[in-house]
């Protein structure tokens, strides 16, 4: 039997290539000739580096950038398996978890680390590039970003805006004319799972800007600026991003890799499934098998265990699902993919215990489900 083990992360218990390990045992000691292909997913947000290095055998790589309150921090990177694509989580550059919450200040917060690790997957040789943008301490449209990739965003006096979102008020001129050239033979591709646009009460700054430190009045000022920003960028680089779905993730990080790389947006598990060649890793198999930290109804909506059972099903492979936690509206994945679901945990206990036993409990749930997948094929075989 070939089983392809393709689960997410268990937030704060394991992680995908954890999680996979622990269900290849649980596959293992139900079937011990299966065969089994292991492959760590994500939805392009925290975790995506880990799991895509270990699915595709790759290398991580760390360099010292510019943190989003102007210090210096390391930054990890990922080189997946082909030696030609990138990964990168904004967030280990210019994440809100780098940010104390008493110096969170979205007017002056920068994502030119970000813009340095791109320069860095650049510098390998990399020139395709995934690019998760979740956990964002910045309101600043990318315009750091675009700083580090060579990009100048002057004001009337031809002066240099200095770092945050607030300073685009002043912005009067885009010269992009020493943008990295090795930008046009790139493919950035963003993981993006947000559609608000830029401004106005679904933009970056209304619905994102608190969680970073952002008063009403710092909202209002942030939204200008980055409504100006857009408009700066219409004239000078002819590229309408105000309006556009995702470009308000991120502080605006979405507009900018748009505007000044000419970045995609795509949903997140659309881009960790071709990066991983899952649905080559399917054909021929038995089984697929998925996990992630809670099924409910918002899984439905395209979260990794979803987004795995639907390639499944459409090439069809059964698709067995294992969760921490089964929340309402759960049954909604039956109609995308996920033949069955399950939970991990015996019955109610501590969170303690959920955490600390999380590696035994998928192992043994997953001997569980696979022992009755086998006994079910094995009466069709005789019925």
């Amino acid at each position: 039997m070939r089983v392809v083990v393709a689960p997410d992360k268990f937030k704060g218990c394991l992680s995908a290539p954890e999680a996979a390990l622990a269900m290849a045992r649980g596959v293992s000691a139900a079937c011990p000739e299966a065969v089994i292909d292991l492959v760590p997913m994500a939805d392009g947000g925290e975790g995506t580096v880990e799991a895509l290095v270990a699915a595709t055998h790759g290398s991580f790589r760390e360099v010292t950038v510019t943190g989003p309150m102007g210090e210096p921090v390391i930054a990890r990177f990922g080189l997946l398996g082909d030696g030609k694509t990138a990964v990168i989580e904004m967030a280990a550059a210019s994440g809100l978890v780098l940010v104390p919450q008493s110096r969170r200040d979205p007017r002056v917060a920068t994502t030119r680390g970000t813009g340095e690790l791109v320069c860095a997957a650049l510098d390998l040789g990399c020139r395709t590039i995934i690019l998760g943008i979740g956990g964002s301490a910045t309101n600043d449209g990318g315009a750091g970003m675009a700083q580090a990739l060579g990009a100048r965003l002057l004001d009337e006096r031809g002066l240099e805006l200095p770092p945050g979102g607030a300073a685009l008020r002043r912005l009067a001129r885009i010269d992009a004319s020493g943008l990295d050239s090795r930008l046009r033979s790139a493919s950035i591709r963003v993981a993006c799972d947000v559609a608000n646009v830029l401004c106005g009460p679904s933009g970056a700054s209304a619905v994102y800007g608190p969680q970073k430190g952002a008063t009403l009045a710092m909202i209002g000022e942030l939204d200008e600026a980055l409504g100006h920003f857009a408009r700066i960028i219409a004239r000078d680089l002819q590229r309408s991003v105000d309006n556009l779905p995702g470009s308000g993730a991120a502080g605006g990080l979405g507009a900018g890799l748009v505007a000044f790389a000419d970045g995609s947006l795509t949903p997140g598990i659309d881009l960790v499934v071709a990066a991983v060649d899952l649905h080559r890793r399917m054909i021929g198999a038995d089984l697929c098998l998925t996990a992630e930290g809670a099924i409910d109804a918002s899984s439905a909506f395209g979260k990794t265990a979803v987004g795995v059972a639907r390639l499944a099903r459409s090439m069809g492979v059964p698709c067995l699902a294992l969760a921490g936690v089964i929340g309402d509206g759960a049954e909604m994945v039956l109609a995308e993919g996920i033949d069955a679901y399950a939970s991990i945990a015996p019955g109610p206990g501590p969170i303690e215990d959920a955490i600390a036993f999380a590696s035994h409990r998928l192992e043994r749930a997953t001997e569980g489900f696979v022992r009755a997948f086998l006994a079910g094929r094995r009466r069709l075989s005789h019925g």
